[in-house]
């Protein structure tokens, strides 16, 4: 009897957990008895993962939070270590959560134990040189996107590009009067959603000036009403906070959901930058993008950062097809401008592009990486 195929794998948040479920299952459906143990989020433990320790003990943000957690998160990954050279598996997967995964990738790298690193750093980005770490810790690198694996072709480190988990979940077309529907918002209007964040300093930084230009958007455009989508009950507070400070005549209708949504069912996006601005060139929604930070963050990333757009849609066509209006270009009366060019003018060129950039991001990114995980291992691929 063969024995089954068995998969360490490790996730650190929600996001990865889903990822984790998706490969899981795309793995099982081509070897039924194969057996996933690591670190598991509540979906993956569904599909049958054995979950050594809680994937909250990795699910830490922030330098300070990190440093406070150094002791216990050192203990775990010389636990995990020692587990798996114990008990080798036939590949290991960490799955994103990199300043975690990449140090346990490369001491199980250094026992010879293969290793995949699913979902690549920023390394294309910023600090480059972490290829080279990258490298060293691991046998592949799954990128979601096509210049990611254009960038470790440049170094010779292997990378597969699978395509984007969120681009298989969202159809091509998405309707926006049902969406529409499903909110309870009356679709005789215009709706403008606006994203300034799922972070605090992100709220901090954008919730003023996105509120300042839904006033000055009222005055010229009497049609148009306003939707937020608000990630947890903290954030809800802080946008309620300027909200009343500001403009409290102001109507918003404010939803504790997911951005896709409240994207869906609006006809035009002003967003902070980040997977978001993804989200909406995948559900084809004219967007502009504002994002400021700190004034030291932002001398430190005129320094570091190696990309000529900070917004995927641009970092992926290549071009500025999305207004990005960052730092001090980031003021009511430029958002106002753009915002109001997008509501009023024709968009099908920007909407024709992002239906293309779809098709090449949309490869069943489940299936693919289960396929290059098994390729790697040398186990046959079924169809």
């Amino acid at each position: 009897m063969e024995k089954p195929l068995r998969i360490g794998i490790v996730v650190g948040e929600l996001s990865g957990d889903t990822l984790g479920e998706g490969f899981i299952k795309a793995i099982k459906a081509q070897y039924p008895d194969a057996e996933f143990v690591g670190i598991g989020g509540p979906k993956m433990i569904e599909q049958g993962c054995q979950s050594l320790f809680d994937m909250e003990e990795l699910a830490v943000m922030g330098l300070v939070e990190v440093l406070g957690r150094l002791p216990r998160l050192l203990k775990v990954k010389a636990e995990l270590v020692k587990y798996f050279t114990q008990n080798p598996p036939d590949v290991f997967v960490g799955i994103d959560a990199p300043d975690f995964n990449l140090r346990l990738e490369l001491d199980l790298k250094q026992a010879g134990i293969k290793t995949v690193h699913y979902v690549s750093p920023s390394v294309w980005a910023w600090r480059q040189k972490r290829i080279f770490k990258i490298e060293a810790a691991t046998n592949l690198v799954l990128a979601f996107l096509p210049f990611e694996k254009a960038f470790y072709d440049k170094f010779n480190v292997p990378c597969e590009f699978i395509g984007h988990t969120l681009a298989d979940a969202i159809p091509y077309k998405t309707d926006r009067r049902f969406a529409q529907e499903q909110l309870g918002l009356n679709s005789d209007r215009q709706w403008l959603a606006v994203l300034p964040g799922s972070r605090g300093s992100e709220m901090k930084m954008l919730a003023e000036p996105f509120i300042r230009t839904c006033q000055k958007l009222k005055d010229t455009h009497p049609n148009l009403s306003f939707i937020i989508a608000l990630v947890n009950q903290k954030r809800r507070a802080e946008f309620e906070q300027v909200w009343q400070d500001i403009a409290p005549e102001l109507e918003f209708t404010l939803v504790d959901d997911t951005a896709r949504n409240v994207i869906a069912a609006s006809d035009a996006v002003m967003l902070a930058s980040g997977t978001v601005a993804l989200e909406c060139m995948l559900l084809k929604r004219p967007m502009v993008v504002g994002y400021k930070v700190n004034a030291f963050t932002a001398f430190l990333a005129k320094r570091l950062l190696k990309t000529k757009y900070v917004s995927l849609p641009n970092i992926l066509a290549d071009q500025p097809l999305v207004t990005e209006l960052l730092q001090d270009d980031c003021t009511v009366e430029n958002l106002y401008q753009h915002i109001s060019q997008v509501l009023d003018g024709d968009n099908q060129a920007m909407l024709e592009k992002f239906d293309e950039m779809h098709h090449w991001i949309r490869k069943d990114a489940d299936q693919q990486a289960a396929n290059a995980v098994l390729t790697l291992i040398e186990k046959p691929v079924h169809a």
